[in-house]
């Protein structure tokens, strides 16, 4: 079912059952008061009955009968009847049959003083009465013509109205959810003309302030990530395919003098060589390539890992590559609080490929000593800093170091494919981590890696 209507079911459900509630509320009382309002004035018949008939000592059969023809507050169907305290009919305008069931409240009405019952539609008070030490019992029934009348037409009207109510519900439900979810509706059309050829449009973003702007901000921001996604591996694939080429044409180039020149050994193998170098140039590319893939693998088993023997393994492989750098590993903040030092979760090859990969480029763009720092930044955060005083970068490439294949102005002539810094990044965000970068040129670059330490069991 779609979420209008939803709404408008709901809503007409909701505004329904109070509608009702309101009615039952409306009917019962005036049922209410209908009722105490008759019982009240069969109560005061039956009170003048007494105070003119018996306190005047009236009760003869004529004398009673003349007064019931003269009386001008006579109701419907009106039944008076009058006992003696032995229960004794002395007077009664119903036939004997329909006085019987009065005997039935005489003792109600001897220790109560008054009752009110319901016999069929007639409705009948009897009340307890004195005089000059003798006590009589007075029942007055009648039917209450006129307030049934009114109570059918309060019936008629509150069906009536609930029905009209009703339909006037729906039509508002109907108009409350179309105006509520214009904006949503307004958004939707919008994203569906949003594709991948135009990914700069943006949905309207209304008043920027309420529920349905802030859904309208997040899909822009969203378009923005994806905009941004789109470009990046545009420059990716523009980037990887330039990388492959050369090397590739190289190649051809190289085995096609080869077939048409070389004539001897010797110059065969001068091209032979040369191929299997540029052959050499696309593995190492494909297997960056490779390696930046893998990095976005989040299946990898999380297990307790030291983060200074990963520290130890890549400084010892950068130290063979490169002989003439010497590296040395200092410590900083030691928290005593800490049992197990340097541990953390995660998979002990990807922390020493992404170590490796920040040792090796602080090795290729600086002549002097790399500085390796390991430490802690908070009990909970381990800290890492590698700093050299190499070329360093401008603040554009700083943010574009991290674009797969980018490479600054700097390092264009320096072997490399720039896919280590992206793989070193998403590496350590994959441990839920940090990658920080300073850098200026001609002063060096400090990288920074922050994780979270592993807490102790």
């Amino acid at each position: 079912m779609l979420i209008r209507n939803k709404l408008i079911l709901r809503f007409t459900l909701l505004v329904v059952a109070i509608q009702l509630c309101l009615s039952a509320f409306v009917y019962y009382y005036s049922a209410l008061s209908r009722e105490q309002r008759y019982y009240h004035r069969l109560e005061a018949k039956a009170a003048l009955i007494g105070s003119i008939l018996i306190r005047r000592g009236n009760l003869q059969e004529s004398k009673l009968r003349s007064f019931h023809r003269k009386d001008l507050l006579t109701m419907h169907d009106e039944r008076i009847s009058i006992y003696d305290q032995d229960g004794r009919m002395l007077y009664s305008t119903a036939a004997a049959s329909k006085s019987a069931s009065d005997a039935a409240y005489f003792a109600r009405i001897g220790k109560e003083k008054l009752v009110s019952f319901r016999q069929g539609a007639l409705e009948t008070v009897g009340i307890h009465y004195r005089h000059q030490g003798r006590t009589y019992q007075i029942f007055v029934a009648g039917r209450d013509e006129f307030g049934m009348r009114e109570f059918e037409k309060l019936r008629l009207i509150l069906l009536v109205g609930n029905l009209g109510t009703l339909v006037l519900i729906i039509l508002a439900g109907w108009y409350f959810v179309e105006q509520s979810l214009q904006p949503i509706s307004r958004i939707v059309t919008e994203v569906e003309g949003i594709t991948a050829s135009n990914l700069s449009l943006r949905v309207h973003e209304g008043n920027q302030r309420d529920e349905i702007a802030r859904l309208a901000i997040t899909f822009n921001q969203m378009l923005s990530g994806l905009e941004l996604a789109f470009e990046s591996q545009k420059s990716f694939l523009s980037h990887a395919s330039h990388e492959l080429r050369t090397p590739l044409a190289n190649l051809l180039g190289t085995l096609e003098t080869s077939a048409a020149y070389d004539t001897d050994l010797a110059d065969a193998k001068q091209s032979i060589n040369s191929a299997i170098e540029e052959i050499r140039h696309v593995i190492a590319l494909t297997n960056g390539l490779l390696a930046l893939a893998k990095a976005d693998d989040t299946s990898f088993r999380r297990l307790p890992v030291r983060l200074d023997e990963c520290v130890t393994q890549a400084i010892a492989a950068c130290s063979t590559k490169y002989p003439q750098h010497p590296l040395r590993l200092d410590f900083g903040f030691l928290p005593e609080s800490v049992e197990d030092m340097f541990m953390v979760l995660g998979n002990a090859q990807l922390l020493t490929t992404a170590v490796l990969n920040l040792l090796d480029n602080a090795c290729k763009y600086s002549q002097t000593d790399v500085r390796v720092t390991l430490g802690y930044r908070t009990p909970q955060e381990l800290q890492l800093q590698i700093a050299d005083a190499g070329l360093g970068m401008s603040e554009e490439e700083l943010r574009r170091v991290f674009e797969p294949l980018y490479r600054g102005e700097n390092g264009k002539h320096t072997l490399g494919y720039g896919l280590g810094l992206p793989i070193t990044r998403k590496i350590v965000q994959l441990h839920a981590g940090q990658l920080l970068l300073e850098s200026a040129p001609g002063k060096g670059t400090t990288a920074t890696v922050r994780l979270p330490a592993a807490e102790a069991k």
